[in-house]
């Protein structure tokens, strides 16, 4: 898997947004390097490929960002098995950076949505009879509702 090579900023100079490309580009630049910080951390021991993710390629350059000193140092250790592995992928990869940072949060997992019994309903329906205010009132049976038929 070859990135597309990268041209230095300062060599550039500014540009217009229009000639920057689309979203399209972005996102495909991200999912090749998602897939290839996957590839490359597989061949990690599972405790190591935890803590450490893939930052970027950077023409011989392969940057990686280690949640801690501890972290960056084992990584360091696999820096052979890393970089042969990468060259295997089709990278032109030379050198090995390790950065210390903490990694991003994963998002958590979305909540496994409850299910209201009749039960709960009958008790809602029966405690929304009971009350005095009618907006209150309204959003008791509104949650009563929800239960499972």
């Amino acid at each position: 898997m070859q990135l597309p090579p990268q041209q230095s900023r300062r060599a550039r100079g500014p540009q217009s947004v229009a000639d920057c490309g689309g979203l399209g580009g972005l996102f495909t630049k991200a999912a090749a390097l998602e897939t290839l910080d996957q590839q490359l951390r597989q061949r990690l021991l599972p405790t190591l490929a935890e803590q450490v993710r893939l930052g970027g390629v950077h023409g011989e350059r392969i940057v990686f960002v280690a949640s801690s000193a501890a972290w960056a140092s084992r990584l360091r250790m696999e820096q052979a098995a890393i970089l042969r592995l990468a060259r295997i992928l089709g990278l032109s990869a030379r050198v090995l950076i390790v950065k210390v940072a903490p990694l991003p949060a994963c998002p958590p997992e979305p909540a496994k949505r409850l299910v209201l019994s009749r039960a709960a309903a009958h008790h809602l329906r029966t405690a929304a009879s009971s009350l005095a205010d009618p907006e209150l009132r309204a959003r008791f049976l509104a949650l009563a509702a929800l239960a499972e038929s």
